[in-house]
């Protein structure tokens, strides 16, 4: 399991100060839809100059028609970033010509598929979905693994019967991590990292627990010694 911080911060400086408290960590910074809207590409070059051994999700979310999804995919390629998403319920068709775009590519991203929002419970998405969560996530992750994409991201409630109906190697990324047990906040559908790791989830997304700690970097530190530790 890896440890992947979000940086939502207000601003490009407050995110850059946290990033360079965590120089030393060998770890995953996701940057998602607010940062990069606000702070674009040099956001992303100017974590890469604090440590070039970050490793950057992209947190797009791409929900569009496909031949947009595959045309945007490429250009995120370009941004040299490790791995990025799109919506599953884009469906497969879009979920095709992303990763058939990305075939010419020697060392493309990572490409995982959103199945449920985590700030979904299950009343309001299947007002929206039709289905229940666990019903229609399982179906989403079918479609993201039939498509040929590298895994899903998911709550931790769904981690194993995703990777029961695909493959063990089929990633799972898990936001809405309260490693011990702090306030789920707007996150409906949380889980602490015991929870975490029983789940076999392969990546979990910490973001108001470290970035809203005194002391962001000591937070980081015992994350990463619960991960590791038997």
């Amino acid at each position: 399991m890896e440890l992947c911080v979000a940086l939502d911060m207000p601003s490009m400086d407050e995110n850059l100060t946290l990033v360079r408290s965590l120089a030393k960590y060998n770890i995953w910074l996701k940057v998602g839809f607010r940062s990069y809207i606000r702070d674009g590409n040099i956001f992303i070059r100017k974590i890469k100059e604090i440590n070039p051994n970050f490793k950057i999700f992209l947190d797009l979310k791409l929900y569009d028609i496909p031949n947009t999804m595959a045309d945007t995919a490429e250009s995120i390629t370009s941004l040299h970033v490790d791995m990025f998403n799109v919506h599953a319920s884009a469906g497969k068709i879009a979920m095709q010509a992303v990763m058939q775009r990305l075939k010419k590519f020697d060392n493309r991203p990572i490409v995982l598929a959103v199945t449920a929002l985590t700030s979904f419970n299950n009343h309001d998405f299947k007002e929206i979905y039709g289905l229940d969560i666990k019903q229609k996530a399982d179906q989403f992750a079918i479609d993201a693994y039939e498509s040929n994409l590298d895994g899903v991201v998911c709550s931790a409630h769904e981690s194993m019967s995703i990777k029961h109906m695909t493959s063990n190697s089929f990633i799972t990324l898990t936001p809405g991590i309260r490693p011990f047990g702090e306030d789920s906040q707007d996150q409906q559908r949380v889980a602490d990292l015991e929870f975490a790791k029983n789940a076999n989830i392969d990546f979990i997304v910490v973001g108001r627990p470290i970035y809203n700690s005194t002391n962001p970097q000591d937070k980081v530190k015992k994350i990463l010694q619960h991960i590791v530790a038997k």
